[in-house]
């Protein structure tokens, strides 16, 4: 029997751990840039060295961020670990790209107020829940109905970053809100079953485990896409979720319409989040825990944002 090529190994391997799809994208294209810089040789073949210079060349040549050249080094980690089986452990020449050390965009009270005024429809709601709920947009528009918990008055956010769960506010507010967005879903829903489609993208191991899941209201997202695409994993029609770039559009124009010239952007309003309620008395420990951070060191940031300056610390001049 043939072997499959490179990229298909890479391709049944990320799928075998149930790694995301846009993880999947991001490391063959990734794995793809690193045998073209050499040339289209085999991976297996390449030296130790030479996957120092690639990762250098990033940092060097064409200035990455430092996100960036990690995502490219875990790609070839993953490549060299489970593919190949050939491990190269630490790579002593590297040359890390650096990690500029910026304090984050934060809106006040009143900017939020702004742009939510420019906002209307389903992207305003998810905006409500990027900044009242702290989410990140990724993790917003992957929320399925059966996440929101109406009688505990919380959000159960599943798989996010480092793929780790937890819980976060439902604000009281967008309660009403919600209750009546998801009777549109569930309209929407029995519309697709009644032209025999309705199913939804499941976890590769809840899709084997439950089969009719995929079929069932629970499951399906929040804020579901207008039109119906081809899955390219499992090849059927299916119901996705809305498309960040669609909110970030609409972000965009409402910070320019509300005469916001800050550099921000959807994260803008987790970062909001984290800050007002600091600013409101919280614990940060009990921030972490919403933000879902590892390391406490990473919320801590949200305190330095506090105070640098503003109405938070008044300056000697002003008590003279």
């Amino acid at each position: 029997m043939k072997k499959p090529k490179l990229l298909e190994q890479v391709r049944t391997e990320i799928r075998r751990r149930n790694y995301s799809y846009k993880t999947e994208n991001a490391y063959t294209n990734w794995i793809r840039r690193f045998v073209k810089f050499h040339d289209f040789r085999h991976p297996g073949k390449l030296a130790k060295s030479e996957i120092v210079d690639y990762l250098n060349y990033l940092a060097n040549d064409i200035n990455v961020a430092a996100s960036t050249q990690n995502q490219a080094l875990c790609a070839l980690v993953f490549l060299y670990e489970h593919i190949l089986e050939q491990p190269f452990g630490t790579l002593d020449d590297l040359k890390r790209a650096k990690k500029p050390k910026r304090l984050p965009v934060v809106l006040s009270k009143n900017e939020v107020a702004r742009v939510l005024q420019h906002l209307s429809g389903v992207k305003k709601l998810v905006v409500q829940l990027l900044y009242g709920s702290g989410f990140r947009i990724s993790e917003a528009l992957r929320l399925r109905v059966h996440d929101l918990d109406f009688e505990y008055q919380q959000i159960n956010v599943r798989n996010s970053k480092g793929l780790r769960d937890r819980v976060t506010i439902l604000p009281e507010r967008l309660q009403p809100l919600l209750k009546t967005h998801i009777q549109k879903v569930r309209n929407l829903h029995a519309k697709d079953l009644n032209k025999g489609y309705g199913s939804v993208v499941l976890p590769k191991a809840l899709r084997r485990k439950y089969p009719n899941a995929e079929t069932e209201l629970g499951w399906q997202y929040i804020f579901p896409s207008k039109t119906r695409a081809k899955d390219p994993r499992s090849g059927k029609w299916q119901r996705y979720h809305i498309s960040g770039s669609t909110i970030q559009k609409a972000v965009k124009e409402a910070f320019h319409k509300a005469q916001i010239n800050k550099k921000a952007s959807c994260h803008t309003f987790r970062h909001s989040f984290a800050t007002h309620l600091l600013q409101n008395g919280y614990d940060i420990r009990t921030v972490q825990e919403l933000l879902g951070h590892k390391n406490l060191k990473t919320t801590m940031v949200y305190t330095h944002v506090i105070n640098k300056g503003g109405s938070y610390i008044k300056s000697p001049v002003d008590l003279i």
